[in-house]
């Protein structure tokens, strides 16, 4: 079902609402309530939707399962109203890795609460001795790890680049044009983890995880408030036992104003990356 016409957050991050007229994203963009115009970005000439997307086949009722709508179980949400339909309107997002035996390229499809793939992310940039290093060592913290977030059509809503580290990860969330919206910095290494949301350099929320094993987290503003949650959720015995896959149901509450709905968004979709390289 389409969304009608309203002011939504700026699925390009570069201002706080645009308009959705009905059927589509206009030019119209408000920021501090201030209008404006800034045509949205073209979608590259050779964006393939198929290539550059993450195919990933789940069935509207999986995708409810992992959330917990209509029963016990997932991630224990029962009930979700109906969003935007994009990566930044839903209130809930499930994002499910791609299985691979063999993992070389992290990659992920988005979907919303009811089923419907509203995003992907996908490792680009690596070489071919990259990959290969991947294979055959423990060298993946010492690498750079960059995603590029896209929607369904194949346009690139955000990239985000964890440069190669020592001890801990930071995470550069960038808009399509490269220009940065913020970083989310880990600030300990032991006990549960903890990031910190910045933009330029001034703190405006945290990510802290829930337990050590860094399995579930709550994405807190400035103030201490949760403003949302992520919570890791049963990949299946197959993609438990044979693959590195994870699955991830992430919960908004409520309208999130940017500039932290960028980061709330990407710390969900960067998590896993910035994590789970360290343990390889």
């Amino acid at each position: 079902m389409a969304s009608p016409a309203n002011w939504h957050p700026d699925p390009t991050g570069r201002h706080q609402l645009r308009y959705w007229d009905g059927n589509g994203w206009t030019d119209h963009v408000s920021t501090n309530g201030l209008s404006g115009v800034d045509p949205m970005p073209a979608i590259a000439p050779n964006a393939d939707v198929q290539t550059r997307g993450v195919d990933i086949r789940m069935t509207a009722e999986q995708i409810q399962k992992q959330v917990g709508i209509g029963g016990i179980g997932g991630a224990g949400i029962s009930t979700v109203s109906q969003g935007g339909g994009t990566i930044f309107t839903e209130p809930v997002l499930v994002v499910n890795q791609k299985a691979k035996l063999i993992e070389v390229t992290n990659q992920y499809a988005v979907f919303s609460a009811q089923g419907q793939q509203i995003g992907s992310v996908n490792e680009v940039g690596q070489s071919k001795a990259k990959k290969v290093l991947r294979v055959v060592s423990n060298l993946d913290q010492f690498m750079t790890h960059t995603l590029e977030v896209r929607d369904p059509n194949g346009m690139v809503l955000m990239v985000l680049t964890r440069p190669r580290k020592f001890m801990k990860s930071t995470v550069i969330v960038a808009d399509a044009r490269g220009q940065e919206l913020g970083k989310i910095v880990q600030e300990n290494m032991v006990g549960k983890i903890h990031f910190g949301l910045e933009v330029n350099g001034q703190a405006v929320g945290s990510l802290k995880a829930e337990n050590w094993r860094a399995w579930n987290f709550r994405i807190e503003d400035n103030s201490g408030t949760e403003v949302a949650r992520i919570t890791k959720t049963f990949a299946g015995l197959a993609k438990a036992m044979f693959t590195d896959a994870d699955n991830y149901v992430v919960q908004l509450h409520g309208l999130i104003p940017q500039p932290l709905l960028n980061l709330v968004i990407a710390s969900a979709l960067s998590v896993d990356t910035a994590l789970k390289q360290d343990s390889r």
